[in-house]
């Protein structure tokens, strides 16, 4: 069963179907802002650190046995 005037499929030729060649590259992207310097020096809290009474209870080691 053949179609009269059918062709066959074949490739679009329009303008707006051909694949655009882009020569020219993309700009680069925009710099990042500078980050804020964590590493600043600070000075200590008015009122001092906390140190809680039980802390070296935490790093303390038990006595070598010889």
């Amino acid at each position: 069963m053949e179609y009269e005037g059918e062709e066959g499929w074949k490739t679009p030729i329009r303008d707006e179907n051909q694949i655009r060649l882009n020569l020219k590259c993309p700009p680069p992207p925009p710099k990042k802002n500078k980050p804020i310097n964590y590493g600043a020096k600070r000075e200590p809290p008015k009122n001092g650190y906390y140190q809680p009474p039980d802390l070296e209870l935490l790093f303390v080691t038990p006595p070598l046995s010889s």
